[in-house]
C-alpha cells in the first residue's frame, strides 16, 4: 500500500539528519465509558455471499495497472494528507506534495514539498541520491538497474518510502494484489478528478483502500486508506492529478548537480538499531521483492 501512517516516505530527510518539527503522541486521554447497545433487532436474512475478489473490480484495477505499465515515460503530482496523533491525542492533519517523473525502466525523479523540509530525490539507473535542499545535505548510494529495484533498495537501505510506489512500479497490480484478500465495485463518481471516476474497495496487506480511478482513461485520481490494525484509525488520502503519460522528457531531469555537490551524509537506515526486514515503526508498507 502506498501510504504510511506518519510521514514516512520524508524518512529520506530523517536519513540525511533532517528531523521534522511534527508533534507526536505523548499521552492519550482515558476512554469515555461505552454506550449501551440497543436492544437486539428483529431477526432479519443473512445477506447474500458475495465473492470476495468481486470481477469487477478487479477488472478496473488491472485496467488501471495496464495502462500505467505500458507507458514509457509517466508524470504526476500526488498530493498526500496524513493524519497523525498529537500530544493532546487529538489527530492533527498534514501534507505533502510530491512532482514525480518516471521513465522506464531505470530513472525516477520525486521533488517534495511538505508541512516540513522540502526533499529531492534522483534515480538514473547508476546511482540515487536523497537531497534535502534547506540544510544542502545528499545522500548517494549506487543502484540496481530497474526502478522496482531501487525502490526496494532505497526501502531497505535508508527506509525510503514513497506512498504512491505501488503505482510507478513494472507491474501495479501485481503490487497490489500480492497481498489482497477482498474487493468490490462501489459505483461512480461525477465529482473526483473532473471526470466520471469508478470507485473500488479493496485489502491490501491489512490496510483497507477506497479507489477513484478513471472510467474513460483508467488513471488512479484518488486513493483513501486506513491501517485496519491501527487502533485510532487515522486516515491518509493520496490526491493524483495532472497526469502526463509518454510525453518527451528532457535527459538531464534524473541528475542534479546542485544536489551531487552538496555536503554528504551516509545513504543509510536512520534507526539503524532496526534491522533490515523489521516492521517500519511508522507502520508504512514497504516495497514488495521483486
Amino acid at each position: 500500500m502506498m501510504i504510511a501512517n506518519t510521514c514516512r516516505w520524508c524518512a529520506l530527510l530523517l536519513a540525511l539528519g533532517v528531523v521534522l518539527t511534527i508533534p507526536t503522541a505523548q499521552s492519550k486521554p482515558p476512554a469515555g465509558k461505552k454506550k449501551a447497545k440497543p436492544a437486539a433487532a428483529e431477526a432479519s436474512p443473512a445477506p447474500e455471499a458475495t465473492p470476495s475478489l468481486e470481477p469487477k473490480a478487479i477488472d478496473i484495477l488491472k485496467a488501471a495497472s495496464s495502462r500505467l505499465a505500458a507507458a514509457r515515460t509517466i508524470k504526476f503530482n500526488a498530493v498526500h494528507f496524513y493524519e497523525s496523533p498529537s500530544r493532546q491525542g487529538h489527530p492533527l492533519a498534514f501534507t505533502t506534495k510530491s512532482e514525480v517523473t518516471l521513465q522506464r525502466p531505470d530513472k525516477l525523479r520525486v521533488i517534495m514539498s511538505a508541512d516540513g523540509p522540502a526533499s529531492e530525490f534522483y534515480y538514473d539507473g547508476k546511482k540515487m541520491m536523497a537531497y534535502a535542499p534547506a540544510e544542502n545535505l545528499v545522500a548517494v548510494a549506487d543502484a540496481p538497474p530497474t526502478v522496482d529495484a531501487a525502490l526496494e533498495q532505497a526501502y531497505h537501505f535508508a527506509a525510503i518510502y514513497f506512498p504512491f510506489d505501488d503505482w510507478i512500479v513494472a507491474d501495479p497490480y501485481k503490487a497490489m494484489s500480492d497481498g489482497m484478500n477482498l474487493a468490490y465495485y462501489i459505483g461512480q463518481s461525477k465529482v473526483v478528478g473532473g471526470t466520471t471516476t469508478d470507485m473500488v474497495a479493496y485489502i491490501d496487506h491489512g490496510v483497507f483502500i477506497q479507489a477513484w480511478i478513471g472510467a474513460e482513461d483508467k488513471l488512479p485520481r484518488l486513493l483513501h486508506a486506513v491501517y485496519l490494525d491501527d487502533p485510532e484509525r487515522l486516515r491518509h488520502t493520496l490526491v493524483l492529478s495532472d497526469w502526463q503519460l509518454d510525453a518527451a522528457v528532457p535527459p538531464d531531469t534524473f541528475a542534479s548537480a546542485k544536489a551531487a555537490s552538496a555536503n554528504p551524509m551516509p545513504f543509510a537506515h536512520p534507526h539503524p538499531e532496526d534491522s533490515p526486514g523489521a516492521e517500519p515503526t511508522a507502520r508504512g508498507k514497504p516495497p514488495k521483492k521483486q
